[in-house]
């Protein structure tokens, strides 16, 4: 099995890599990739997360990320258009700029990915992706060719979405759960390990919250093995609660802070902080 390596080895450059992939890890089985439907979720939400970067103890906010969702069309069919921007502050770019946008259009019955853009800057590195998922012939056109892909595939911002309208209570703790991931010209055949249920404190406040773990190879910043841990909201939103990781030099850290017209309320949470 591939697995996907973050190819980075600076902090600021791995800030919005690492919050689009990481809480995109928990979709569901492979054999039922293209039943889902969107239970979740509703046009006009706002999600808001803060990226910390730790080291001996001290949390240091390095930048935020902003995911938004509204109703559109694309070539005469209703699709969700997801757009997740994110940047370092501003005394973050005195050693690392960022200004990274991703953005998905994603059929608003299927859950599957039309179209995807990624456009960022990181600290000096420019990068400017468009693809677009032809679903009769099974491929991926980019800006560098045609790509084959499976029949049932996300992207990195529409994994997101997809996952959210997950069953948690199908699963049991040590789970793995597969899926298919379309990045960087390649398919990468992803899983994460399901842990269970707990209640966690974050920036925002106390939530009942889903626990799982995605597999990561070794690299420049993030360690090996199962060492990422992921929190979603015990709810029926699954919105992404806090992620966390070691990496080659400290710890990262990313908390939801705001959340705007969610379909659902917010049962997950105890108390704010």
């Amino acid at each position: 099995m591939r697995k996907y390596l973050i190819k980075t080895g600076r902090i600021g450059r791995s800030l919005i890599i690492f919050l689009f992939i990481v809480i995109s890890f928990p979709l569901k089985a492979v054999n039922d990739f293209c039943s889902m439907r969107n239970t979740s979720f509703m046009a006009g939400e706002k999600l808001t997360f803060k990226v910390f970067y730790t080291l001996a103890g001290v949390y240091v906010g390095a930048g935020e990320v902003i995911f938004t969702t509204t109703l559109e069309t694309l070539n005469n069919k209703p699709v969700y258009h997801i757009v997740g921007d994110g940047k370092t502050y501003n005394f973050y770019d005195n050693f690392f700029k960022v200004r990274d946008k991703y953005e998905s259009y994603i059929d608003t019955a299927t859950m599957q990915p039309y179209k995807f853009i990624r456009n960022v800057y990181e600290g000096g590195y420019k990068k400017y992706e468009n693809v677009t998922f032809n679903k009769t012939t099974n491929t991926a056109i980019t800006n560098d060719g045609v790509y084959k892909v499976p029949g049932c595939v996300q992207d990195v911002l529409s994994a997101i979405y997809y996952s959210r309208n997950i069953d948690f209570n199908k699963y049991k703790p040590g789970d793995r759960i597969p899926f298919d991931l379309f990045l960087d010209k390649e398919v990468f055949n992803m899983y994460v390990r399901y842990l269970g249920k707990e209640t966690i404190k974050t920036k925002y406040g106390k939530f009942k919250a889903i626990k799982f773990k995605p597999l990561l190879i070794k690299g420049t910043i993030f360690e090996g093995g199962e060492k990422m841990t992921v929190w979603v909201s015990d709810d029926r939103n699954h919105i992404p609660l806090r992620i966390e990781s070691p990496i080659s030099v400290g710890t990262i850290k990313v908390d939801m802070i705001n959340r705007q017209n969610l379909r659902h309320p917010l049962t997950s949470l105890i108390s704010v902080r």
